[in-house]
C-alpha cells in the first residue's frame, strides 16, 4: 500500500488532510501526461488558453469561504486574514493573464529589405512548480498561471503541511476545462521531487522555499541544461528616516512584522530609526504590537495565530534567548499574551533593542514573530546597515521626500524597493531576489521571460 500523508493542524493538532503520497510509478505517470500533453496545448490558441484559465480563477474564486477556512486549518493563519489570500490569487492571476498577449507578442527588430525578421517566445514544455506552505497560493500563482497561458504544461508539487491548496487549484482546472494532462498535482516524497528535476521530461523548476531547499533544487537541475526560477530567504530591512510619519510608519512596519505570524519572505526583520525620532517611533511601535491578540486563528478576534509547527516557534525563541544573552533588551511580555506556552506553536511577538549585527536575531533568518531595532545616525550608516545580508529580497524606505528614496533606493541591493509601505507585492512589477534571496523573476510581463525560449526567424523572402 501506498504511503500517505497524513496533515495535522498547527490550531489544535487535528488531521486536516489524508492524502495519497505518489510512488515512483505515479509520479513517472505523470511525467508522461504532462509531456504528451504539451504540445496540443501550445498549439491552442493563447485566447482560448486564456479563457481556459479565466474560467479556472471564477471556477477558484466561488469557493473563496471553503478556500480560506482551509487555509488557516492547514497553516494556523487568522481566518479573518486568510480570504485575503484568495483575493491575491485572484489578482494576480487575471493581471498576469491580462499581461500575456503582450509579453508572448512576437519581438520585430525592425524592417530590412528582402527579408521578414522576428523573435517568438515559445513554451519551455512541461514546468515543476513546488510551492511552499506560508502563502500557499501566493506563492504558487506566480508560476502556475503564466506557464499555462504562455503554453507549458504544470506539475504542481505542494508542501506536505498544504497539499489541499494543490488540490483545489486542481479542481478548479478541471473545472474550467482545461485538457487532461495539462495541470497535475502531484503528492509525493522529498526523494520523488528530485527524481522529478532530474527527469528529462522537467523542462523547468519554480521553487519557493528556504536557502537549504533552493540548493538541493539547483544541485538536482545542475545535472541538465534547464533553468530554475528560485525564491528564497529574506531578512528585510526598514529604514525609518528623520522626516517620516512616525506613527503611521509604526503601525505598517508592525502589521510588516508580525501579518502571518512573521512567516513571509518580504516580512520585515530588521529596523533601522533615525536616532532624532527613534524614541518616538519605538513607543508608538511598541504599543501597536501590545494590542495583537494570539489564540486560536479560528476565533473571528485573533490577529495573531500559532505558528506552523512547534519547532519552528521554538527555533524564534531560541534567537530571542541568545540575543537577551548578549546584552539585548526586550519591551514585550510574553505574559500578557494568554496562548504563549513554550515548546507549542503559540508565541507572542517580540520587539528587541540594543541589538548589534553580532546576534543571530539581525543576520540570521528568523521567519516569526519577532524584531529587532537599531538606532542610526544618518542615510549612510542604514544603507551600510541594510546591505550587511546576505539577503535581498526588498527593503523599505520610510520618509516623506520620494527623491530621497529613489537615491537610497539605487544604493540599496534588494530585489523591491519600498517607500512607506512593505511586504505587498504589486503583480505589474517584477518580483525577484538577490543574493541568497534567490535568482530568476516572477510577475509582470518580465515574468514571462524565464518560462518560454526565445526562436528567432530569418526568412529571406527573395534574392538580389
Amino acid at each position: 500500500m501506498a504511503d500517505r500523508l497524513r496533515v495535522h493542524s498547527p490550531i489544535d493538532g487535528r488531521e486536516v488532510a489524508d492524502l495519497p503520497l505518489a510512488d515512483a510509478s505515479e509520479v513517472g505517470r505523470a511525467l508522461a501526461r504532462a509531456r504528451a500533453a504539451a504540445g496540443p496545448w501550445a498549439a491552442t490558441p493563447l485566447a482560448e488558453r486564456r479563457a481556459l484559465l479565466a474560467s479556472a480563477v471564477d471556477a477558484f474564486v466561488s469557493r473563496s469561504d471553503e478556500i480560506a477556512r482551509e487555509i488557516t486549518l492547514q497553516m494556523g493563519r487568522p481566518l479573518r486574514s486568510s480570504p485575503g489570500e484568495v483575493g491575491g490569487f485572484e489578482e494576480r492571476a487575471r493581471a498576469m493573464l491580462g499581461l500575456a498577449e503582450e509579453a508572448l507578442r512576437d519581438v520585430d527588430p525592425g524592417g530590412k529589405d528582402g527579408f521578414r525578421r522576428f523573435v517568438r517566445r515559445d513554451p519551455l514544455g512541461v514546468v515543476l512548480t513546488i510551492a511552499p506552505w506560508n502563502y500557499p497560493y501566493l506563492t504558487a500563482v506566480n508560476s502556475v498561471v503564466p506557464a499555462l497561458a504562455a503554453g507549458n504544461t504544470v506539475l504542481l508539487r505542494h508542501s506536505s503541511q498544504t497539499p489541499l491548496c494543490a488540490e483545489r487549484m486542481a479542481e478548479a482546472f478541471e473545472a474550467a476545462g482545461l485538457p487532461s494532462g495539462v495541470f497535475q498535482a502531484v503528492h509525493c516524497s522529498h526523494g520523488q521531487a528530485e527524481r522529478m528535476i532530474r527527469s528529462p521530461e522537467v523542462d523547468f523548476v519554480a521553487f519557493t522555499g528556504s536557502v537549504d531547499g533552493g540548493r538541493a533544487v539547483q544541485r538536482a537541475a545542475s545535472e541538465r541544461f534547464i533553468a530554475t526560477g528560485l525564491e528564497l530567504g529574506g531578512k528585510d530591512p526598514a529604514y525609518v528616516r528623520a522626516d517620516a510619519a512616525v506613527a503611521e510608519s509604526a503601525v505598517a512596519l508592525v502589521d510588516g512584522a508580525f501579518f502571518n505570524s512573521g512567516q513571509s519572505c518580504c516580512g520585515i526583520e530588521r529596523i533601522y530609526v533615525h536616532r532624532d525620532v527613534y524614541p518616538e517611533f519605538l513607543e508608538a511601535f511598541v504599543e501597536e504590537v501590545r494590542g495583537y491578540r494570539l489564540g486560536d486563528p479560528l476565533d473571528p478576534e485573533t490577529t495573531l495565530g500559532p505558528m506552523v509547527r512547534g519547532s519552528a516557534a521554538d527555533f524564534v525563541r531560541e534567537q530571542t534567548q541568545q540575543a537577551l544573552a548578549a546584552g539585548a533588551t526586550a519591551h514585550i511580555d510574553p505574559a500578557a499574551f494568554a496562548a504563549d506556552a513554550p515548546g507549542t506553536p503559540y508565541l507572542a511577538p517580540q520587539v528587541l533593542t540594543d541589538v548589534d549585527h553580532g546576534m543571530r536575531v539581525m543576520h540570521e533568518e528568523t521567519f516569526g514573530p519577532l524584531v529587532g531595532i537599531m538606532q542610526v545616525s544618518d542615510d549612510d550608516e542604514a544603507v551600510q546597515r541594510m546591505n550587511d545580508s546576505d539577503y535581498g529580497l526588498t527593503a523599505s524606505v520610510w520618509t516623506s521626500d520620494a527623491d530621497a528614496a529613489l537615491a537610497l533606493g539605487a544604493r540599496v541591493a534588494t530585489g523591491t524597493w519600498f517607500m512607506n509601505r512593505c511586504d505587498v507585492l504589486d503583480p505589474m512589477l517584477a518580483w525577484t531576489g538577490v543574493k541568497d534571496s534567490g535568482r530568476g523573476c516572477t510577475l509582470s510581463r518580465v515574468g514571462y521571460e524565464s518560462l518560454t525560449r526565445p526562436k528567432s526567424y530569418h526568412l529571406r523572402i527573395a534574392f538580389p
